[in-house]
């Protein structure tokens, strides 16, 4: 299954929260924190390909699930 990668995803990786901030072709800025709120975090850098290759253990959270979720994203 393919699956397009979309700036503003959030995915969850254990304890742990990953949003795409920025995608281009080839890089991926990607902000990792323990919750949700958007301004809490700490922002990287990698290759798209290390990306996917760290999204393989990730679950992608949906916008209904987000919704739903205890510690909702705010409006950006």
């Amino acid at each position: 299954m393919a699956l397009k990668l979309r700036q503003g995803q959030v995915w969850k990786h254990g304890s742990e929260y990953i949003r795409i901030v920025r995608l281009e072709r080839l890089e991926v800025g990607y902000k990792t924190s323990k919750k949700l709120k958007a301004g809490e975090g700490v922002h990287h850098h990698t290759s798209k390909k290390d990306f996917c290759r760290l999204l393989k253990d990730c679950t992608l959270l949906t916008q209904k699930t987000l919704d739903t979720s205890a510690d909702p994203l705010p409006a950006e």
